[in-house]
C-alpha cells in the first residue's frame, strides 16, 4: 500500500513539475520574444483536474482527509469503530457518486463532440477520460476501504477497525515524520559513503 501511495505521489509531483517548467518557458518566451505557446493555461486546467483525483487517492491511502476528531478519541472504542465505519462508508459513497457524475459528463461530451474553446480546440473526451480514470481509481480504493471496514465491524474486530481507520493523531503524524527523516538520513549517509569510496578508488 505504501508503494502505491509513493507511486501516485511521484506521478502527482512529476505532473506539476512539468507544468511549472512549461509555465516558466511560456513566461520567458512572452517576455523576450513576444511569443506564446497558446495552451499552457488549458493544460493547467487539465493537470489540476487529473492531479486532484490523484490527490484524493493519496489522501485516502494516508488517512489525510480532514475529520473533526476533537471528541473522537474520548469516545468508547465501540462507538469509535462505528464512526470510523461510517466515515469509510460515506467516503465510498462519495467516490461512487463522483464517478457517476463524471460518466454522465463524458457521455454528454461524446454526444455533442465537445471541444475546448481555445486555439488548440482539444476534443474534451481525451482529458475527461483521464479525469474519469483517476476518479475511478479513487472510487475503487474507497469501495475497497468501505468493504474492509464493513467486514471488520461485522466480525466484531473493533480494535483492528480503529487501528486502520482512525483519524491520524499528532503523535502518529510525528512518528511517521521521524521515520521518513531517519530513512532519508540513511539514504544520504549511504550516498556519502559511496562517493567517498569512489573518490578513494580514483
Amino acid at each position: 500500500m505504501k508503494r502505491i501511495e509513493q507511486m501516485a505521489s511521484m506521478a502527482f509531483g512529476g505532473m506539476f513539475l512539468l507544468l511549472s517548467l512549461m509555465i516558466a518557458v511560456e513566461t520567458l518566451l512572452r517576455k523576450f520574444f513576444k511569443i506564446s505557446l497558446q495552451g499552457v493555461d488549458e493544460l493547467s486546467g487539465y493537470a489540476l483536474a487529473v492531479g486532484a483525483t490523484l490527490a484524493f487517492t493519496i489522501a485516502l491511502f494516508g488517512r489525510a482527509h480532514m475529520r473533526i476528531d476533537i471528541f473522537h478519541e474520548r469516545l468508547p472504542k465501540g462507538l469509535q469503530s462505528v464512526l470510523n465505519w461510517l466515515s469509510a462508508l460515506f467516503m465510498c459513497g462519495l467516490g461512487l457518486f463522483m464517478v457517476w457524475v463524471c460518466v454522465n459528463v463524458v457521455l454528454e461530451t461524446l454526444d455533442y463532440g465537445s471541444t475546448s474553446q481555445t486555439p488548440w480546440a482539444t476534443p474534451l473526451i481525451y482529458p475527461q477520460s483521464v479525469w474519469m480514470a483517476g476518479l475511478a481509481v479513487f472510487a475503487l480504493v474507497a469501495l475497497g476501504y468501505g468493504l474492509r471496514a464493513s467486514w471488520l465491524l461485522a466480525s466484531g474486530r473493533h480494535q483492528t477497525l480503529n487501528n486502520e481507520f482512525n483519524p491520524k493523531g499528532v503523535s502518529e503524524e510525528l512518528k511517521e515524520e521521524l521515520e521518513d527523516f531517519a530513512q532519508r538520513q540513511q539514504q544520504q549517509d549511504q550516498a556519502t559513503a559511496a562517493q567517498k569510496l569512489a573518490g578513494e578508488g580514483a
